[in-house]
C-alpha cells in the first residue's frame, strides 16, 4: 500500500510582467511537487505565454491579463486534483505599508487594509488581491498568508529610510519601503547556507522590475526602490528615480493629467520608453547592433547598476561581494560583464568562461571582491513563511 500524500503549500507569485506559481510539500524536505510561470504578461513586444513544470504550453495569453493568468493557474492545480493536497496557500504582497512587517494570515479585515495599500502598488497590489479572492472562491476555508516584499527592509536605518520631506510626512509612513525582499531574503539565506554570506555585499536583483540592496551582515541597510516600486533603476517600463521637478513640469507646462504623468513613469517608461519597441531585456539585447534606441536603454540600464554599486560600496565602507539574481541577473552574462565593466577599482573583475557559463562564481580567481550568480526562489521563500506561520499558530 503506498504512503499517503504528504500536505502541501500553493505559493502564488504574481509581479508586473509574471505568474509564478509552485506546489511545495509542506514537510521539511520541501518537495517541489510542480511549479510554473505565466510570463511576459504585460510586456510590449512580445506575446504571454504560461507554462508548467512539463513545458506544456497552456494558452497564449494577451498582455495585461493578469485576471485570466491567476485564474487559469488555479484551473491547473485543481485540474491536477493538487487542491486535496493543499492545506494553505503563500501569496506574495509587495507592500505591506507601515503595518506589515512580517507575513500574516489572511482574513476579510487584513484584506480590506491591503486594499487601501493598493494607490502604493497600483500595478501590483490589484492583481495580487485578485488572486487572494480566486483562491477563495474556490475553497473558502483554506488558509491564505500574505508575505510583504517589503518586510525585508523594515529594520534599515532611518538615514536610508527617510526622504528629505517635512517631518510629519516621514512620521506617517511617505518613507522607502523597498521590495523584492523575499527575494533577498532568499539569496542571503542561501548565502549563508553555503557559508558564503559576506560582511559587505550588495545584491541585484535584476528583472522586469529592478532593484537592488545593500547588506551588512545579511541585514539589509539600503535599497534602491523607495515608497513604491517606480523608485530606483531604469525598469522594464518603470523610469526610476527622477528629479521630483519632472513630474510637475510635465504637469503643468506639457499639460499632462496626473495618470498620464503616472503612466509616463510607471507603464510607458523605462527600457519601452527609451527604445520604443520592448521592454524585454532579451529583445533589446538582440536588436542592439542595429538599433540605437536598444542600445541606449541597455546602455542606461547597465549604468545605473554599476552606479548604485559604487554608491552601496561607499554606504558599507567597502565592498566584500556583488551577487546577481532575477531574471537578468541570473541570464544575462552579457549584462553581468558590462555592470562590472569600471568597477575594476572597487576590486571587481569577473573571469568571462566563468561568466559565460554562468557559473556560481563568476568572479576571477584573485579578484578581490566574489561576484557570484544566485538563482532567487520567492516561491520556496513563500512556502518557508507559510510554514513557520501555521506551526506557530
Amino acid at each position: 500500500m503506498s504512503a499517503p500524500a504528504s500536505p502541501c503549500v500553493l505559493t502564488l507569485n504574481s509581479g508586473s510582467s509574471s505568474l509564478k506559481f509552485a506546489v511545495y510539500e509542506i514537510a521539511a524536505s520541501e518537495r517541489l511537487v510542480t511549479s510554473g510561470a505565466v510570463e511576459r504578461i504585460a510586456a510590449t513586444g512580445s506575446p504571454g505565454a504560461a507554462e508548467i513544470e512539463d513545458g506544456e504550453e497552456l494558452e497564449r495569453l494577451r498582455a495585461a491579463e493578469h485576471d485570466r493568468a491567476i485564474e487559469r493557474v488555479i484551473d491547473q492545480v485543481a485540474e491536477h486534483a493538487l487542491f486535496d493536497r493543499v492545506v494553505a496557500v503563500g501569496h506574495r504582497l509587495v507592500h505591506g505599508g507601515s503595518r506589515y512587517r512580517a507575513p500574516v494570515r489572511i482574513t476579510p479585515a487584513v484584506l480590506d487594509t491591503l486594499r487601501e495599500l493598493c494607490g502604493l502598488a497600483p500595478e501590483h497590489l490589484p492583481q495580487q488581491l485578485y488572486a487572494v479572492v480566486a483562491v477563495a472562491r474556490r475553497a473558502p476555508t483554506l488558509p491564505q498568508v500574505a508575505c510583504f516584499d517589503t518586510a525585508f527592509h523594515a529594520g534599515m536605518p532611518r538615514v536610508a529610510q527617510w526622504y528629505g520631506l517635512p517631518r510629519h510626512l516621514s512620521e506617517s509612513g511617505v518613507v522607502r519601503y523597498g521590495f523584492h525582499g523575499l527575494s533577498y531574503e532568499y539569496v542571503a539565506g542561501e548565502l549563508r547556507r553555503i557559508g558564503a554570506l559576506r560582511p559587505r555585499t550588495v545584491i541585484a536583483h535584476l528583472g522586469n522590475g529592478a532593484s537592488m540592496c545593500a547588506l551588512r551582515d545579511g541585514v539589509s541597510v539600503d535599497t534602491s526602490m523607495g515608497l513604491t516600486p517606480a523608485g530606483g533603476l531604469l525598469m522594464g517600463t518603470r523610469s526610476g528615480d527622477l528629479d521630483p521637478g519632472v513630474l510637475l513640469y510635465l504637469m503643468r507646462e506639457r499639460g499632462l493629467s496626473l495618470g498620464e504623468a503616472g503612466s509616463a513613469v510607471a507603464a510607458v517608461g523605462g527600457l519601452l520608453g527609451v527604445s520604443e519597441t520592448s521592454s524585454d531585456m532579451r529583445d533589446l539585447l538582440a536588436r542592439e547592433s542595429a538599433d540605437a534606441r536598444a542600445a541606449d536603454a541597455v546602455a542606461m540600464f547597465c549604468y545605473q547598476v554599476r552606479k548604485q554599486v559604487g554608491a552601496y560600496a561607499a554606504a558599507l565602507g567597502g565592498l566584500d561581494a556583488l551577487v546577481f539574481t532575477g531574471g537578468i541577473g541570473e541570464h544575462a552574462a552579457t549584462i553581468r560583464a558590462r555592470v562590472c565593466e569600471g568597477l575594476e577599482h572597487l576590486g571587481v573583475r569577473l573571469d568571462p568562461v566563468r561568466n559565460g557559463r554562468h557559473a556560481d562564481v563568476v568572479s576571477a580567481a584573485e579578484a578581490a571582491v566574489e561576484v557570484r550568480v544566485v538563482a532567487t526562489h520567492e516561491e520556496l521563500m513563500i512556502a518557508r513563511h507559510v510554514r513557520r506561520l501555521l506551526g506557530a499558530a
